[in-house]
């Protein structure tokens, strides 16, 4: 195991430094490095201004469109961004649903959907959690029945990130009650501007309406939008939560996640309490296992050997992570964490109270936020259960 980048690496990476530096707008780095509020224009420009380079689809083959790039090269590319303050790309296009599209759908689909997505153009969502089948995903209830050359699609998909901007979704369907619950699910792609589709915002804890339900009543969809074959939606499920479990990992934002806690701390002056900078260097540590971790599995694809299957291990760590990075941020600031007036914020208020700073006014709600990431993308102690049965044995 060689965790040494090459001078091609290196020089990649300067390559990657460059272009970021001077495409990424100063004012998206800003709210980024100081968790402000992202709009949707913000998060979709940087999409754009990615797939005007070729490079939203970063992760994708040249065969595709995208950049062709090693396991290495891509891992650069996320840190390059991740350090320089670019907003995380919304995966539910690029990272998800393509490579399903790419390994699964017919030519006409991949002609028909997968330039939207490179280009940034087409914001896509997930529909897979419903109301009582989130990690228990194989129960889904939505059902879709064939009618001639359409399915009709009744039922409701829940905690649909970012829905309110979704223009397509993809869908978990129930096509059969036959057999197992695995056998009988589908895999459908959905134009959510389509007659019965009803998207319904759920207010949160930190004041945004980050997830949304989404409803489906008597919605016609055609045949060609079936991915694969009919029934067969389990498999296809499956390879696309690899790709979003190794996502929600996201080592990259952690390691600038951790340096903004280190300004934090020492800004509201913890940074000499010993205590508290204990704790910093054991999340610090974390951040760097985790890290190893990921370019364990880079130096494996890189030397051809197949690597353990750990996306449920590097999901597990990396949401954790994310959790203690945000809760120490809110206990270094302290009372000035916790002002939080959504209505305010909508305003351009962001901080403006004797003691606060810009930083400090989102603390309080990014760590209720981040009490999300052990349970979606699979509850990290069903992960557990299945990194016990698939690397362990």
């Amino acid at each position: 195991m060689d965790l040494a980048f090459t001078p091609e690496e290196q020089a990649f990476r300067e390559e990657i430094r460059a272009w970021v530096r001077a495409n990424l707008p100063a004012e998206i780095a800003h709210k980024v490095h100081n968790a402000l509020r992202l709009t949707r224009d913000d998060m979709q420009r940087w999409a754009k201004i990615l797939g005007k380079k070729g490079w939203l689809g970063w992760g994708w083959p040249k065969e595709f469109g995208g950049p062709g790039w090693t396991a290495v090269q891509k891992h650069l590319f996320e840190e390059e961004c991740a350090l320089a303050g670019a907003p995380r790309v919304v995966p539910f296009g690029p990272v998800m649903v393509a490579p399903v599209i790419m390994a699964f759908g017919n030519p006409e689909q991949q002609q028909r959907f997968l330039p939207g997505i490179a280009s940034g153009e087409v914001w896509w969502s997930q529909g897979y959690s419903e109301p009582g089948s989130g990690s228990d995903l194989a129960s889904v209830k939505t059902r879709a029945e064939r009618q001639g050359d359409k399915y009709i699609v009744n039922g409701q998909k829940t905690w649909t990130t970012l829905g309110q901007y979704g223009e397509w979704i993809f869908c978990l369907v129930r096509t059969s009650n036959e057999g197992k619950p695995q056998t009988g699910i589908s895999f459908l792609l959905i134009d959510m501007k389509s007659p019965g589709v009803t998207v319904r915002p759920i207010k949160l804890l930190d004041g945004e309406s980050e997830v949304n339900e989404v409803w489906f009543d008597n919605v016609e969809v055609p045949v060609e939008n079936l991915i694969g074959e009919e029934n067969k939606g389990w498999t296809y499920a499956k390879h696309l939560l690899s790709h979003e479990r190794t996502n929600i990992a996201d080592v990259n934002r952690a390691k600038r996640e951790l340096e903004r806690l280190k300004r934090i701390a020492k800004a509201e002056g913890v940074w000499d309490d010993l205590r508290f900078r204990d704790q910093i260097a054991l999340l610090e540590v974390d951040v760097v296992a985790l890290e190893m971790l990921v370019l364990r599995v880079l130096s494996a694809e890189k030397s051809g050997k197949n690597s353990l299957d750990i996306a449920g291990l590097l999901k597990i760590k990396g949401s954790e992570i994310q959790q203690r990075y945000a809760e120490l941020m809110m206990l270094a600031a302290g009372p000035y964490s916790l002002p939080f007036i959504s209505e305010a914020m909508e305003a351009g208020w962001q901080g403006d109270f004797p003691g606060g700073t810009v930083a400090n006014a989102p603390l309080a709600s990014t760590y209720f936020n981040m009490r999300k990431t052990t349970i979606y993308g699979g509850s990290n102690e069903v992960q557990r259960n299945i990194v016990a049965q698939t690397v362990l044995g």
